[in-house]
């Protein structure tokens, strides 16, 4: 006897099928999935199970956002690691996970820290931002570049059997800054020591979770995401708290502070076709007197860099340009005498001779990012789309 013929199957037909199931509810548009922009800043317990869901619904424009590396312990609660994988960057090995459980994913895995290391373009690029840290300085400067951006985020956190999942919209308070205390500030204020090096901190990141806290919560968040860009009600300016014990779970809605530092949008950003390799700071700025129509503007940074470390007694100074966190206590000591230099930090460029024929990608700051030029209370903000390539890799053809 024959065997029967073998069923050919389009690639078309897997992919309708794929989602079939999906498609049955009313209000469910796969087209808007498959063109979103995710970002995924984290990948953790958390990050982990965002990312596998993601995957599951057919997102395919992904970008995963980690600066540490795989542990044994991970392997208790990341659903994409192996045994195999330790030692190897978490976000380059996500990607590679995620597009194993679904092959038509355009995902990068990014090695960084989001604090230093990530501009403001790649915010920018996002249509939705899903957080899977573990402190509160990386979600503050989420949110802060979330709200400039104009972009919403999802926050996540886990603890125990306990979690939480905020939504935080631009231009819609509360927003995340919102909801901080003084045990809030207090901790992060101890991140950083007097003289601006950031401290050691061995326990940070080491909280005690399970796999089914971050399951819970990283599903709530994407199930988040998905209302957002369906336009369906979501916890804007809400959050839900997860009590896994007893289950007396409850919606907290938070109050907006109305001098939050983070309710700050920019209104018009300009994008440039060129590399931060091709333009000084000084190019810059004569392209905002044109645009502002002004003899001096000022350029604002992105984040503050560590320009100089000073030794008052030698009067000795060493040049930096590293973004503020990146120096320890130890590297700020002087090499020859012990003494602990003075952290000169810059923010911005007024027209010093001695920085306007500094190339952009020679400052300390992340590649595709935003400059804001500024004259009174005007003000225009330029992105350096030309970088977009070397962060994004393919997901550059989905920038805006």
């Amino acid at each position: 006897m024959q065997p029967p013929p073998a069923i050919r199957v389009s690639d078309n037909d897997l992919e309708e099928d794929r989602f079939s199931r999906l498609r049955l509810l009313p209000w469910w548009r796969q087209e808007v999935i498959e063109g979103a922009r995710v970002l995924v800043v984290g990948a953790g317990a958390l990050g982990n199970e965002i990312l596998k869901n993601l995957a599951l619904l057919g997102f395919r424009n992904l970008l995963v956002v980690d600066l540490d590396r795989i542990e044994a312990s991970n392997l208790s609660r990341g659903v994409l690691y192996r045994q195999e994988d330790v030692g190897q960057p978490k976000a380059k090995v996500a990607a590679r996970a995620v597009k194993a459980l679904y092959p038509r994913a355009r995902i990068r895995g990014l090695h960084a820290n989001v604090l230093q290391q990530l501009g403001l373009g790649v915010f920018d690029w996002a249509d939705i931002i899903l957080g899977g840290l573990d402190n509160r300085e990386a979600r503050l400067f989420l949110n802060r570049a979330a709200w400039k951006m104009g972009k919403p985020w999802i926050d996540g956190a886990i603890e125990g059997l306990n979690g939480v999942v905020r939504v935080f919209e631009a231009g819609k308070p509360a927003c995340y800054e919102c909801t901080l205390g003084e045990v809030d500030w207090a901790i992060l204020n101890r991140r950083m020591s007097c003289n601006l090096l950031t401290a050691a901190d061995e326990e940070a990141g080491k909280v005690a979770t399970t796999p089914t806290s971050s399951s819970v919560i990283a599903g709530i968040q994407v199930q988040e995401a998905l209302k957002l860009l369906h336009g369906l009600p979501c916890l804007s300016g809400k959050g839900l708290v997860f009590e896994g014990l007893h289950h007396s779970s409850y919606v907290t809605e938070y109050v907006p502070d109305p001098d939050c530092q983070s309710h700050y949008t920019l209104e018009t950003v300009i994008r440039l076709p060129q590399t931060s390799g091709e333009f000084t700071l000084e190019d810059l700025r004569q392209r905002a007197r044109v645009d502002l129509d002004c003899a001096s503007p000022v350029l604002e940074f992105s984040r503050d860099i560590v320009w100089k470390l000073k030794n008052h007694a030698t009067g000795q100074e060493q040049d930096c340009f590293v973004p503020l966190g990146s120096l320890t206590r130890e590297e700020g000591l002087d090499p020859t005498d012990g003494s602990l230099r003075e952290v000169v930090l810059r923010h911005g460029y007024h027209g010093e001779k001695e920085l306007a024929a500094r190339r952009l990608d020679r400052l300390g700051l992340p590649l595709y990012d935003c400059f804001v030029a500024r004259d009174g209370g005007r003000e225009v903000a330029y992105l350096l789309e030309g970088d977009a390539t070397q962060v994004l890799g393919e997901l550059a053809g989905e920038a805006q």
